[in-house]
């Protein structure tokens, strides 16, 4: 079966799911969108309001930098996928619980287990803090671990992960604008270099 049509399946489950009470505030699931083969995965938190009103992952304002963001490394969100582990949006933008963490996430193990990405990027906290935990990682504070790579196994993929900031942090603080935006020129540093490897 083609990596499209088991992600299509995936996405299927995640509309109807009623696995944990954020279904109850829902107009849209939002399972993620992109390349079924992409090489790079991104992994943000849960939807916002704008997510949840078009059931697409990264389309206000965070999502246009996002955009931006990929621009620079040579990519566009058509050649990457983008997901969130939670993929309802929680009341009110608050953090996802842990039991909503843990409840959702097996949707994105198979995402994952069926792209196999080269580089996992994760955007903020929670979702450094999931991918770190299932990886054996060092857990600590996104300030402290963002724009290393660090190599991994998730599932049985061999992954390379990246942690930076979530882009909505850049909408609040040029400083994190910055870090973001340094972090992901060494992205494109270590994408150009695993191309001339090859």
């Amino acid at each position: 079966m083609s990596g499209e049509k088991l992600l299509d399946d995936v996405a299927a489950e995640v509309v109807i799911c009623t696995r944990c009470s954020l279904w109850k505030g829902r107009k849209n699931a939002v399972p993620g969108e992109g390349d079924p083969q992409a090489r790079i995965m991104l992994v943000g938190e849960a939807p916002g309001s704008s997510e949840d009103l078009k059931g697409r992952p990264f389309v206000g304002a965070a999502g246009q930098f996002l955009e931006t963001l990929l621009f620079q490394i040579g990519f566009s969100r058509e050649k990457v996928f983008i997901c969130n582990i939670v993929k309802c949006r929680p009341p009110r933008n608050r953090p996802p619980k842990p039991e909503e963490v843990q409840t959702c996430t097996p949707y994105l193990d198979r995402q994952m287990k069926i792209i196999k990405p080269e580089l996992v990027i994760t955007l903020g906290n929670c979702s450094t803090a999931y991918v770190f935990s299932k990886a054996h990682l060092p857990l600590a504070g996104i300030t402290a671990v963002h724009g290393k790579f660090r190599q991994a196994t998730l599932d049985g993929v061999q992954v390379t992960v990246f942690p930076t900031f979530h882009p909505a942090a850049a909408l609040y603080s040029g400083k994190y604008k910055d870090q973001i935006t340094a972090d992901f020129e060494l992205v494109k540093k270590e994408l150009e270099k695993r191309a001339r490897a090859k």
